[in-house]
């Protein structure tokens, strides 16, 4: 159920150039004029600048400029994703945020955004950067009625949202490089982290974490990553809006996921394999058991890795790392 504030975030958004009366504020959320006052005073304590004339009614000035639960609402047209929001300047990482969340029953479509992260982590607990207000540091919590050998489609997904964002945006070409990274210019942009919580035939619930690395100049990353990772302002040399970008994907987001539980993953294998990297050639495989090369062939339909073994048969890989050659 919408919320007072989000209610009156959109009530604002859609008069933004024009006053809106007390009254009728009160009237179309059915709460007393004291109450609009009330949130009125909640909205320039973050920050916002408000017009409030008598007999003419509240007129937003000047939006701040970033990020809050309140500003990310500000112009969000999504009908179920981001309508609960838990924004923190700081958190350990905004997986823990929406884990914590899910399990005291928030609502699917909940999203947890920080400013920073300090244990921010990709897959196999490697430690991700997440320097405050450089970039996009958000999770989701889904609850799909779809199998758990579904799941890994999720994050196949959310790249393919991503690398439409990032083009739409920035004219960049980005590319994937499976399971879970957005390249730009060969190098890692963007992470996607997915976990899931299940019974067997069941899944509770999903969180996909997504960090992006937006403002950050070349000095921002660790010494360690430099030649490894880069930024969208490293390779456009503009500064991008933080807000903007996650509302972009907000929307995206929720339309494709739509589409993929009415429709299936077929429309998400295209478009994945359409900006996946280096389909067509050879690749080195590694995981505790053995290591061996093979031709990246494409991905499966249930999202699987699928790969040209030395034989000429077709095999499907689920988990390992993969190394190209150079």
């Amino acid at each position: 159920m919408e919320s007072t504030r989000n209610k009156l975030i959109r009530v604002l958004s859609e008069n933004e150039n024009q006053y809106i009366s007390g009254q009728e504020i009160s009237d179309l959320l059915n709460i007393s004029r004291n109450s609009v006052w009330k949130h009125m005073k909640a909205l320039e304590k973050d920050g916002y600048e408000i017009e409030g004339i008598p007999r003419k009614g509240y007129r937003i000035k000047e939006i701040p400029n970033k990020v809050s639960d309140n500003t990310i609402k500000w112009g969000l047209k999504t009908k179920w994703l981001g309508q609960s929001i838990i924004h923190k300047s700081s958190a350990p990482s905004t997986q823990r945020l929406i884990h914590n969340a899910a399990q005291d029953n928030a609502p699917h479509g909940t999203v947890a955004i920080a400013d920073e992260q300090t244990m921010g982590r990709g897959r196999m607990n490697r430690n991700w950067h997440s320097a405050s207000q450089k970039g996009m540091w958000m999770s989701m919590l889904l609850r799909p009625e779809i199998l758990p050998q579904q799941a890994p489609q999720l994050t196949l997904l959310a790249a393919t949202v991503m690398a439409d964002v990032i083009q739409e945006h920035t004219a960049l070409q980005p590319l994937i490089k499976w399971p879970n990274d957005i390249l730009l210019n060969k190098k890692k942009a963007v992470g996607i982290l997915t976990e899931m919580q299940a019974e067997q035939d069941r899944i509770q619930y999903v969180v996909i974490g997504i960090g992006l690395n937006m403002n950050h100049l070349r000095k921002d990353l660790s010494e360690d990553i430099q030649d490894q990772a880069t930024s969208l302002h490293i390779e456009t040399g503009k500064e991008w809006d933080i807000n903007k970008f996650v509302q972009h994907f907000l929307t995206a987001f929720e339309s494709a996921y739509d589409q993929y539980i009415n429709e299936g993953f077929s429309v998400t294998k295209e478009k994945w394999e359409s900006y996946g990297f280096r389909i067509g050639e050879k690749i080195k495989i590694s995981n505790l058991r053995d290591e061996r090369e093979a031709i990246f062939h494409g991905i499966a339909e249930d999202g699987a890795l699928l790969i040209q073994e030395q034989t000429g048969k077709i095999s499907k890989l689920y988990s390992g790392e993969i190394h190209w050659f150079d």
